[in-house]
């Protein structure tokens, strides 16, 4: 499949394209060093993730296999962003969290097997729009870093069929299908809602209202 068939099929996947306001608040001069610090905590978080699946379903082979190949890539992403802070003399510091992950983990089910399930559909979501922004940012951003996130976009959309190919296989198509849209509704709420503070996952920016 061809990048432009994959960045197709994530940006019909999800539920509202990146508002307009997100890019202009994440092209601001002034906002570079955050933007390339939480990319490098989002690609932290997503090999933690990873990981964390892996340890508490030890015995489904699939989601071993799967979840084995992301957590290195994004480890290694995760390193690739701290080369790229560094060339540019900034510095990589703590920074809280945005509001989207910890809002879509909110709708997941604490019973099995539908706690999993909802998981990875939620790891689906958050690696096709981190796809469809890279997408965004790249012919926007100065020539190297621009590369880097157009080399980027390939990784992030297989992961993003990797989640979703496993969300399928532990459950039917009518749990699917209505888990989609119960993640999806909350999604577009998180992407389209005002953010006080930028984030590579965050909505517009209330200062930009």
């Amino acid at each position: 499949m061809t990048l432009r068939a994959d960045l197709q099929r994530v940006e019909s996947f999800l539920p509202c394209a990146t508002p307009d306001q997100w890019l202009e608040a994440a092209l601001s001069p002034e906002r570079e060093v955050l933007l390339l610090t939480d990319h490098a905590n989002c690609e932290k978080k997503a090999a933690s993730t990873a990981l964390s699946l892996m340890h508490r379903y030890a015995n489904h082979l699939p989601l071993l296999n799967k979840m084995s190949r992301l957590a290195r890539e994004e480890l290694r992403h995760f390193e690739q962003v701290l080369d790229m802070l560094a060339k540019r003399g900034l510095e990589y510091q703590p920074l809280s969290a945005s509001r989207y992950a910890q809002g879509l983990h909110a709708g997941v089910r604490k019973s099995e097997p539908g706690r999993l399930v909802d998981v990875l559909i939620v790891g689906a979501l958050i690696e096709a729009r981190s796809c469809e922004r890279f997408a965004r940012l790249a012919p926007e951003l100065d020539p190297a870093l621009g590369v880097f996130y157009s080399k980027l976009l390939k990784s992030e959309a297989r992961h993003f069929t990797d989640y979703l190919k496993l969300a399928e296989y532990y459950c039917d198509a009518t749990e699917m299908s209505r888990r989609l849209d119960h993640f999806k509704a909350l999604e577009a709420s998180l992407i389209e809602g005002v953010d006080e503070e930028f984030r590579f996952h965050s909505g517009p920016l209330a200062e930009l209202h």
